[in-house]
Formats: structure tokens, C-alpha cells, sequence
């Protein structure tokens, strides 16, 4: 892996990226005459991220949704969750969503991965909901490690009116992450939906976010073969051609849908 590429990456003024995200937000907030933000909380590095963003500029106007499904949710997880917002002080509703998933369960024929993206589909129609009753916008924590291959469910996770962090890397998050003050348990934790047991990104998706990272910003940004991209990113070629697939196969979860 190249450590030069990844600090290039990495290598940002955070401070200005701060500003664009907080300049971005309150403009769409204006054009869309929305009452303010709401967003699904899991304690993760990303949500975190727009957790602070949004108790620094729009303290007032800002819902975090926390939403474990008791059945499957770490604790751990909600409990920073919860932190969060605690030290933040801002708005938020705790919502444990295993019996409403249970509900669908019940009548539907058992799959696990196709359940687990249920319960990002339910975080989504929550969300909505809070949005539809406040005239607020959702916000979407996507980062672009995560949206550039396909990792989000389509109308889960993936569902938001605006996507703040979407050009952001997960390297880049972090660091993001670390000028914003946000506690470093939470920028080292192992990414993961939880959306069943012992669910990590890296483990299903079988490469590191550097690792990830890397191949995008050569194969995306600049423009290189998957041959050029390993050579420059002293990396194996399988693993470029898996990212360089990810990317290709996810692109209808990045457009709308074919009409006619």
C-alpha cells in the first residue's frame, strides 16, 4: 500500500472543509424553506461527524435519531450514541426498532442479509417520518469510500434530501473527525450498519478503507487502468479489480431509476 498516496488523502484543510459542509447545509436549508435537520444517529465516525457539524451551526434546529435494533445493536454502540448528544446537548429521540422489525419478520420468509437491509429500509421511513412532521431535511452520512462502491442499502441508508460528507474519504473523515474534536474511541472503532450479529464492513467487504481509499483516488479521481492504479498503489491487483467492480456495479444505487 502506498502510505505517500494515502497522505496526499488524507492532507486536507479541515478547518475550510468544516466551513463548506456548514455553508452547504444552511443553503439548502434556506432553498428548501426546511425548519431544520434531522439525522440517524449510531455512534459511528460518520454520524458523529455530522453530529458535531450540526451542534456547532445548527444547534437548534437539529434532531439525532438513535436507532439500535435491541435484538442485534451492540450496546456499546448506543451508549456512545447517547454520549454524543449528551455532550453536545442536542435534540434527540431513542427509538429501539426490534419490535417493529419483528413485525415484518413474522410474515416474511427469513433471509438474513435481505432482513438486515429491512432494518436500514425502517431507519429510512423513521426518518422521514420526523422529517415529514418538522419540515426538516434528512441528512445522509454516507462518506465517498462508502458511496462510491455500493456500501449503503438503497432506500436505507441511502436514503437522504442531502448528502454533506459524500466527497469526503473514510481517511478523511477521520481526520475531519479529529479536528472536530470528536472522541477518539469512536474515530478508532471498526466501522460497521450492524445489521446483524458481528457485522463489519471491512470483514464483508474484505479490504481496509486505506486499502479502499487508495484504489478509488487512483482508478476515480485519477482516471488510472486497474494495471496503472496497482503499480501506483503497491497493491494487489485482485484487490483493485474487486473495488474497480464494486464501483462499476453499485451505479444504479448512485442515479435514479431508468425511465422511460
Amino acid at each position: 500500500m502506498n502510505q505517500e498516496i494515502l497522505n496526499q488523502i488524507k492532507k486536507q484543510d479541515y478547518e475550510a472543509i468544516q466551513n463548506s459542509i456548514t455553508a452547504f447545509l444552511a443553503n439548502h436549508i434556506k432553498k428548501s424553506n426546511a425548519r431544520g435537520l434531522v439525522f440517524g444517529l449510531s455512534g459511528g465516525i460518520d454520524s458523529a461527524v455530522i453530529a458535531h457539524i450540526c451542534a456547532k451551526s445548527f444547534h437548534d434546529k437539529t434532531l439525532a435519531l438513535i436507532m439500535p435494533d435491541s435484538k442485534i445493536s451492540p450496546k456499546e454502540e448506543t451508549e456512545d450514541a447517547l454520549e454524543i448528544v449528551d455532550s453536545l446537548r442536542l435534540e434527540y429521540k431513542l427509538i429501539d426498532i426490534n419490535l417493529i422489525h419483528a413485525q415484518f419478520a413474522n410474515i416474511l420468509e427469513p433471509e438474513e442479509k435481505a432482513l438486515g437491509n429491512l432494518r436500514a429500509r425502517i431507519r429510512a421511513s423513521i426518518l422521514y417520518y420526523y422529517a415529514n412532521l418538522r419540515n426538516y431535511l434528512v441528512i445522509g452520512s454516507s462518506d465517498r469510500s462508502e458511496q462510491m462502491i455500493g456500501y449503503f442499502t438503497k432506500f436505507g441508508d441511502g436514503s437522504a434530501d442531502i448528502l454533506p460528507i459524500a466527497s469526503l474519504y473514510k481517511t478523511q473523515i477521520r481526520e475531519l473527525a479529529r479536528y472536530l474534536g470528536v472522541k477518539d474511541t469512536i474515530i478508532s472503532k471498526k466501522s460497521s450498519p450492524h445489521l446483524w450479529h458481528g457485522h463489519l464492513a471491512e470483514e464483508e467487504i474484505g479490504i481496509s478503507y486505506e486499502e479502499i481509499d487508495i484504489a478509488l483516488y487512483c482508478i476515480v479521481d485519477k482516471a488510472m487502468t486497474v494495471e496503472r492504479a496497482a503499480e501506483a498503489a503497491v497493491m494487489d491487483k485482485d484487490k483493485i479489480e474487486k473495488i474497480y467492480q464494486l464501483y462499476k456495479k453499485s451505479e444504479h444505487k448512485r442515479i435514479m431509476p431508468p425511465r422511460l
